[in-house]
């Protein structure tokens, strides 16, 4: 199956302060295909295809694994702290049923 276009955006403060704690702020477009619709042309049902996996680390250190479920609504939003330890990376990591992975990475400059 082709790797869909999703949109992952996220947010973070431009700098912050050796110790401090800030917050960070994801969301990613993606439809969630709970796999319970069927499509009105073929009568089949839709497969299920939802995001069921969201990684983020911070300078090569994993510091979020969250396993999400069906529930989860389309387009998920996710907001979570960290402290600030050091200048680097966070990556972001979120992966669909069909075990395509999406990525995004933005740099944290610390003070």
């Amino acid at each position: 199956m082709a790797k869909i276009n999703i949109k992952p955006r996220v947010r973070v403060p431009r700098s912050v302060k050796k110790g401090d704690v800030f917050e960070v702020k994801t969301l990613v477009f993606h439809k969630m295909e709970s796999g319970q619709r069927v499509n009105k042309k073929t009568a089949k049902k839709i497969p299920r295809n939802i995001l069921n996996r969201f990684v983020v680390t911070y300078n090569g250190k994993e510091v979020l694994d969250a396993v999400w479920q069906p529930g989860l609504s389309a387009n998920p939003y996710m907001a979570f702290f960290l402290v600030a330890e050091e200048s680097g990376p966070l990556v972001f990591t979120w992966t669909d049923d069909n075990k395509e992975t999406y990525k995004k990475q933005v740099m944290l400059k610390v003070q």
